[in-house]
């Protein structure tokens, strides 16, 4: 019977991990690149943008040339173009560098090698939450935690996405681990194991040159320490010993970002960062509660017609109220209960601390990150094992065993909804990319027999990421039209439009008679717009008012067409 439920166990975690590597790269080079997927190319790839074609008119079947290794690149220069033209820390860029090297060469499926780490370390965050529920809670908390993350709909997107996002997430889990072993060896052995405080230190140090939300994870980690030190103070036996152990933990951490230290407060006023807005109101409780509805269950809301997409709403509200009730209710009978009160305490400081943090940087320092769904991962990890943790208390209370394969327990049903969400995830039914390259570019190719050219008014990088993300999804649209030609240019606009149209006077003549002209102009409104735009001074392009578009960012369509020379006398 021992070895029957030992099989069923481990039966169980591989099936989640199989699922889970399933589910994330199960498409994964079909949804189009983004901007920030762009940037993280162009950086994994050895360039900066400095090795962009600039002011110049670009065959649009070029572009993918961008794309494409930079070999003899070491980690040194790829940190030196980060610090120069980013806002990141540069570990994650290196480590790609090599990983893209070791694939060269690239060729058509690039874009799939570009977010295999991701969906790769989105993997070993399965297996990492099970050992975090595991030493904290219980075997099939474990398990359930697996499961959770393997379906949850938010982890697949983000293991889908072209960013370091898994792999912080990855080792803020890891960090946890520790946490929650560091927690127990307090409290059972009144000392803290070296190998664990050592491990746990370097993991947090690696964290902060992956991601700079990995430093809020620490504090909330070091935080929830201090908080279990000073409730415990009474019932420690070694407390020198502890606390010295801890400070000299901390403080390894905290000297080994200190090189790196002038660049992230040299960033903190970049325009990379001003993109985020303040506050309004009570603004972040609701889009937190809501990313937590979008770890559990994703339905088709955007593009969607109105009765869809309110019976989407609906349903994942009902199903969220659901889940929190659960939750509830096991979190309530985890924290009474001794043997998982200690755990319990330990993941909810954790959580609460980060989300004080969040609320803080958005309030006080007025950058809302709260907004954003796929920031909120420095506090998922402990979200996902909580829940599950809930679950696996229920079910244990019910005396339900092999719940995993009991279609009538509730962690079938969170199983089902996951999956079902993830699917649509896969498939672009949700999740959809920012800025939505694939329409932009759909908008763009009404007339696909007339030539077209594209023209990116830039002001920073960002723009150029962006520009390049929609002329990498016009590009397969285009190349079918064997006959019409397609190009790109990247004009630097400053302080208005002005520049940008005097180069588009200035370009060579046009061999087509007819053109389509789309002119995108990040920052501009619509009235910025000039009602005709000479180009190459032969061909006169007039403002079609029926086709413009706001996608994150402003474009409009232009009709050319070659000025006839007035022959009447």
């Amino acid at each position: 019977m021992a070895n029957r439920k030992f099989y069923l166990h481990y039966l169980a975690l591989v099936g989640a991990i199989a699922l889970g590597a399933i589910l994330r790269f199960w498409n994964l080079d079909l949804k189009p690149l983004w901007m920030d997927e762009v940037i993280t190319a162009i950086f994994s790839l050895g360039k900066s943008y400095n090795d962009l074609p600039l002011e110049v008119v670009l065959p649009l079947e070029r572009v993918s040339e961008i794309f494409t290794l930079q070999p003899g690149v070491s980690c040194s220069e790829i940190a030196k173009n980060i610090a120069s033209q980013s806002t990141h820390p540069p570990l994650f860029f290196c480590g790609m560098y090599s990983w893209l090297k070791w694939l060269s060469p690239l060729g058509s499926v690039w874009v799939a090698k570009l977010r295999s780490p991701a969906a790769f370390f989105g993997v070993c965050e399965i297996i990492a939450i099970y050992y975090v529920n595991r030493i904290a809670f219980f075997r099939s908390a474990g398990i359930i935690a697996a499961v959770f993350m393997a379906v949850s709909p938010l982890a697949v997107y983000l293991s889908q996405e072209a960013r370091h996002y898994t792999l912080p997430m990855f080792l803020i889990t890891l960090g946890l681990l520790g946490l929650v072993q560091i927690v127990k060896d307090i409290e059972k052995r009144q000392k803290v194991r070296l190998w664990v405080l050592l491990g746990w230190a370097i993991i947090n140090s690696i964290g902060f040159y992956v991601h700079y939300f990995c430093i809020l994870a620490f504090i909330a980690q070091v935080a929830t320490l201090l908080v279990l030190m000073c409730w415990r103070r009474g019932n420690l036996l070694n407390k020198r010993q502890i606390w010295l152990a801890l400070i000299v933990s901390v403080s390894f951490v905290a000297v080994s970002f200190l090189p790196w230290l002038p660049v992230v407060l040299n960033n903190y006023n970049r325009s990379e960062t001003s993109w985020l807005d303040p506050p309004q109101n009570i603004s972040p409780v609701y889009q937190t509660l809501i990313t937590w509805l979008l770890m559990v269950i994703s339905l088709p809301v955007e593009k969607q017609p109105l009765a869809i997409a309110v019976l989407s709403g609906l349903l994942m509200l009902l199903f969220g109220i659901w889940v929190g009730w659960q939750v509830y209710k096991g979190l309530k009978q985890l924290w009474c209960k001794q043997s998982t009160h200690l755990a319990t305490l330990t993941l909810l400081s954790f959580s609460v601390c980060v989300l004080l943090e969040f609320f803080a940087i958005a309030y006080f320092l007025g950058k809302d990150i709260t907004a954003v769904p796929r920031y909120h991962f420095v506090y998922y990890p402990s979200f996902c094992a909580l829940i599950a943790a809930s679950f696996a208390q229920i079910n244990k209370k019910e005396k339900r065993r092999h719940f995993i394969f009991n279609q009538k327990s509730s962690c079938f049903i969170i199983l089902f909804v996951g999956f079902f969400s993830c699917v649509l995830l896969v498939f672009n039914l949700v999740f959809q990319k920012p800025f939505e390259p694939e329409q932009v570019a759909r908008n763009m190719n009404q007339n696909p027999s007339i030539p077209l050219l594209m023209v990116v008014g830039y002001r920073d990088y960002q723009d150029l990421a962006l520009g390049l993300s929609f002329a990498l999804a016009l590009e397969p649209l285009r190349e079918a039209e064997k006959y019409s030609s397609s190009d790109v240019a990247f004009f630097k606009q400053s302080p208005d439009f002005a520049p940008v149209l005097q180069k588009l006077s200035q370009l060579p003549p046009p061999t087509a008679t007819d053109l389509s002209l789309w002119l995108v102009g990040p920052g501009r409104k619509r009235k910025d717009y000039p009602q005709q735009i000479t180009l190459s001074q032969k061909m006169t392009c007039t403002i079609d008012s029926l086709q413009h578009y706001r996608i994150g960012v402003p474009y409009q369509l232009y009709r050319c067409g070659v000025s006839i020379p007035d022959k009447t006398l």
